[in-house]
């Protein structure tokens, strides 16, 4: 039942006082719940989370420890994607019988469209961004809602969907962790390797969490998937849905494969070539050859026309922080790729460059490994620059692998001093830390800002 009247009455708790906490807090008033909208840092008081909502809010607000009255009374929790599902809170009202669901779950209940949702380790971003530009330039812009991990809340825009529009949603494992009837037309799980284990504790729990995108899709949608990642393509053969596989290693019999320099599509014996990726693309590097043939593969399955996709493939350029040229100084090419913050999504990033490359690497450990990432430096990096939290850990692993060439910076702007100085005409200078930004900065977004902000006064 997706009826506003099933909040009225209802007590919940907004647990996060984030973007998604009290854009929650809006849609369940709006729909007539009772809200409590609690944060457990300590520094902040019931006036600065007051600050934050809208001056007509009714919401109870609460920080530090939460009241044990406020506990026995809720009966819904709404979890921030930032709140471990885990925590002794959670765990406490989980007892109490308490139904715990996310911030997507929540803007989902309001959906009244189609739904296309894309997850994985490394490529959202960009995807979604596709996809949401292709159905725009389908059904008109103000059709078209682009939510979810890429910034925009799902509860901020599910309340203004119709019959005939689409939400296009980038999903973090975290936030598909809490979701339980959210159901899209078409899924995406774009890749699978080892991200996030700070907070899931196993590989098994994160694969899971990839998973639960598809759960309650039947046979009459589609789940898009890699057929070169192990995870993606094993869960092929359990998948609900219906699955359309894409390859970037080999042809398939059926769904999107590259051929030389040619993105392919092969369906009931027809085999047919789009485009070619490096005449009719703007974007770099094998992992975008992969993040377009996943938007092409979505945006066919949500009913748009190939010529449409392929009109806004070839316009199409990079989406901020993610292998973005910034410009060219002193004969020195710049690169922000501030949203690699795992070491797969940095090996992407790597292997998209073309020259001698000063490599900026660190920042937030969240228990990852390194050693795939310092393998592909292979003979591209001349100079690995480290900061943050993890330059000893990830200096120990290049070390191992026989990769000596390493300077150590304490603050950002010495390390980008420091490259500006070792780059010579002809190299490249990559931003791409295979790390969190947290510790140093408050996300990947300022670090990458702080990077072209420094670039663009040289």
């Amino acid at each position: 039942m997706k009826s506003e009247e099933k909040f009225r009455g209802i007590k919940f708790l907004v647990v996060g006082s984030g973007v998604s906490g009290i854009s929650a807090v809006a849609c369940l008033e709006h729909m007539g719940a009772e809200v409590v909208l609690y944060d457990s840092n300590e520094k902040l008081c019931e006036k600065d989370l007051r600050a934050l909502l809208p001056k007509e809010s009714k919401a109870v607000c609460v920080a530090g420890e939460c009241p044990e009255a406020v506990l026995e009374e809720t009966q819904t929790v709404v979890l921030s994607p930032g709140v471990p599902t885990d925590i002794p809170l959670v765990n406490r009202l989980r007892e109490r019988g308490a139904e715990i669901i996310g911030e997507i779950e929540l803007g989902f209940l309001r959906e009244r469209g189609r739904v296309a949702a894309i997850t994985g380790t490394n490529g959202k971003t960009t995807t979604t961004t596709l996809v949401g530009e292709i159905m725009k330039a389908h059904l008109g812009a103000e059709n078209v809602f682009v939510v979810g991990n890429i910034g925009d809340p799902y509860t901020a825009e599910s309340g203004k969907t119709t019959a005939k529009s689409v939400t296009v949603g980038e999903i973090s494992s975290f936030q598909l962790e809490t979701t339980k009837s959210f159901h899209p037309a078409v899924s995406a799980i774009l890749n699978i390797t080892p991200d996030h284990l700070n907070r899931h504790h196993t590989m098994e729990a994160y694969i899971s969490a990839k998973e639960h995108i598809a759960a309650k899709q039947t046979k009459d949608d589609i789940c898009v998937l890699n057929y070169e990642n192990e995870y993606t393509r094993r869960f092929g053969e359990r998948c609900p849905a219906g699955v359309v596989y894409f390859s970037s290693k080999r042809e398939l019999e059926e769904g999107y494969y590259l051929k030389g320099d040619q993105i392919c599509k092969s369906g009931s014996g027809h085999r047919e070539a789009l485009l070619d990726i490096h005449r009719d693309m703007r974007l770099v590097g094998l992992c975008n050859v992969e993040n377009v043939m996943a938007a092409i593969a979505i945006a066919q399955g949500m009913g748009v026309p190939m010529n449409t996709i392929l009109d806004v493939v070839r316009d199409f350029r990079a989406v901020e922080h993610r292998i973005e040229f910034v410009a060219t100084k002193g004969g020195v090419d710049y690169y922000n790729d501030s949203k690699g913050t795992n070491p797969d999504a940095a090996v992407q990033g790597i292997r998209a460059m073309r020259k001698p490359t000063i490599l900026i690497g660190g920042g937030y450990d969240k228990g990852s490994d390194y050693d795939e990432w310092i393998e592909s430096f292979e003979d591209k990096v001349k100079c690995l620059v480290l900061i943050g939290q993890t330059k000893e850990k990830i200096a120990e692993c290049a070390r191992r692998h026989g990769f000596e060439r390493i300077r150590f910076a304490d603050t950002f702007e010495e390390c980008l001093k420091l490259c500006t100085e070792l780059a010579q005409s002809g190299d490249a200078v990559l931003l791409s830390p295979a790390c969190a930004s947290w510790g140093m900065f408050p996300n990947y977004e300022e670090r990458g800002r702080l990077f072209k902000e420094y670039v663009n006064r040289l």
